[in-house]
C-alpha cells in the first residue's frame, strides 16, 4: 500500500478556532506533514454556545450554522492548503469531526449532534470528506465518543509499559493502554471548558493563559467537594459527557451557595480539572501519562498532576514526538483513511459499542 495525504479537522468543546492538519499515512506509520490553526468568529461562537446551552432555537437557525460552519472548515482547509503549498489533487481525504452541540447517550432516544455541512467541505476543496463518525458508533449501542483511544493506541501502545494518554480539551478524556489489557477510554469530566467560560465572563478572555489567574486566587474546598459530588464521577465507564451537562449555569447555581472572590473560583476550578482527572488515573498501574490538548499549556494544571500522582511519569505527547495540538485532528485524519479503506474505526471496549465497525459518512 503506498502512501497517502489526509486532511484532518477538528473543533472541540472549547470553541477556540479550528485544528487543521496535513498528514501522510504509510500503513502503520503516520507523520505530520503540515498544520495550521483557523479562527472561529465571536459571532459564531456565540450562536454556536447558545444552542449547547439550550437556549430557544429554531430548525432554520441550526440548518444556517451547519451551513456556515461547513464554510468556515472549508475555508480552514484551503488555508493549510496554501501554508502547506499542496494541489488538493494530492490529499486523498478529509476528516471532519465537526461542531458538537449536544450529546446525549444514556437517554431513550440516544443521539449526538455535529454540525458542519459535509457537503460544502467537499465541493469548496474539491477533496472527498468522511464526516458524522459518531453516529455509527451509537447505532451499535455505544457512546458514540471518545473515538481517540484507537489511534492512542496505534501511536503509543508499548509491550511492557503502562501509558495514559489524556487530553485536555474542553472536556477532559483519557486512553488506558495497560499491555495485555483491553484498551479503555472515557471523558473524566470538565477539562478547560469551565475555566475558560468563567475567565471570559469576568475578564473578557478566551483561556487562563498559563494558570496564571487562577494562581492568583485561594482554593476553595468545600466549592471542590460540591462539584466532584454530581453523580458524572461516580458513573462506571463506558461514559462520555459535554457542554449539555458541565457549563457556565450549571457552575452559577452551585456558586450561589458560596460568596468568593472569582480568582478563586478559577482556582478551585482548575482544581475540579486536575482532582477529577487524577481520581481515574490513580485506579491504574503507575506509567506515563502523556498530556496533549489545550490543558497540556496551562502551568498550573500540569504541576497539580505532578503533584496528586507522585507515582506516575508526567510529560506531554510531545515528549513521545506527537505535538499537544495536533493529536485530535490527526486522529481525525486517521479515522478517515480508516473508513476509505473499510477498516474500523471504534473500540467496543472503549465505547460500549456491540461490535468493531467502520465509522462516518463518505461525501464525494
Amino acid at each position: 500500500m503506498s502512501a497517502e495525504r489526509y486532511i484532518g479537522i477538528m473543533s472541540g468543546t472549547s470553541m477556540d478556532g479550528v485544528d487543521t492538519v496535513l498528514v501522510e499515512i504509510d500503513g502503520n506509520q503516520i507523520e505530520l506533514l503540515c498544520d495550521h490553526s483557523f479562527p472561529m468568529g465571536e459571532n459564531l461562537k456565540r450562536s454556536l454556545l447558545d444552542i449547547c446551552l439550550g437556549q430557544p432555537t429554531s430548525l432554520q437557525a441550526i440548518g444556517e450554522l451547519d451551513h456556515r460552519l461547513g464554510h468556515l472548515f472549508a475555508d480552514a482547509v484551503l488555508a493549510l492548503l496554501d501554508k502547506a503549498g499542496i494541489d488538493p489533487s494530492t490529499v486523498k481525504a478529509i476528516g471532519s469531526h465537526g461542531q458538537t452541540v449536544f450529546h446525549s447517550p444514556n437517554t431513550e432516544y440516544a443521539f449526538t449532534m455535529q454540525l458542519g455541512d459535509a457537503n460544502i467541505i467537499s465541493a469548496k476543496t474539491g477533496i472527498t470528506t468522511i464526516a458524522d463518525f459518531r453516529r455509527k458508533d451509537m447505532a451499535f449501542g455505544g457512546q458514540g465518543a471518545p473515538l481517540v483511544p484507537a489511534f492512542h493506541q496505534q501511536l503509543f501502545s508499548q509491550p511492557d509499559l503502562t501509558r495514559v494518554i489524556l487530553n485536555i480539551g474542553g472536556i477532559a478524556n483519557i486512553t488506558i493502554l495497560d499491555p495485555g489489557k483491553p484498551v479503555t477510554g472515557f471523558d473524566t469530566g470538565p477539562g478547560n471548558m469551565l475555566m475558560d467560560a468563567w475567565i471570559n465572563k469576568h475578564q473578557g478572555k478566551r483561556f487562563d493563559s498559563d494558570g496564571e489567574w487562577a494562581l492568583s486566587g485561594k482554593l476553595n474546598t468545600e466549592l471542590l467537594n460540591t462539584l466532584i459530588s454530581n453523580p458524572y464521577f461516580a458513573l462506571q465507564p463506558p461514559k462520555s459527557t459535554g457542554r449539555e451537562l458541565f457549563n457556565l449555569p450549571w457552575l452559577e447555581e452551585h456558586l450561589a451557595l458560596f460568596s468568593l472572590p472569582p480568582e478563586d473560583v478559577q482556582r478551585t476550578l482548575a482544581e475540579f480539572t486536575a482532582v477529577t482527572i487524577s481520581n481515574d488515573v490513580k485506579k491504574e498501574r503507575p506509567g506515563e501519562l502523556l498530556v496533549c490538548g489545550g490543558g497540556a499549556h496551562n502551568r498550573l494544571i500540569m504541576n497539580r498532576l505532578t503533584e496528586l500522582l507522585p507515582k506516575w511519569q508526567v510529560m506531554t505527547t510531545a515528549d513521545r514526538g506527537v505535538d499537544i495540538d495536533n493529536m485530535e485532528a490527526m486522529a481525525f485524519a486517521w479515522l478517515a483513511y480508516r473508513t476509505l479503506h473499510k477498516l474500523p474505526g471504534n473500540l467496543p471496549e472503549v465505547t460500549g459499542a456491540s461490535q468493531l465497525t467502520s465509522l462516518g459518512a463518505i461525501y464525494p
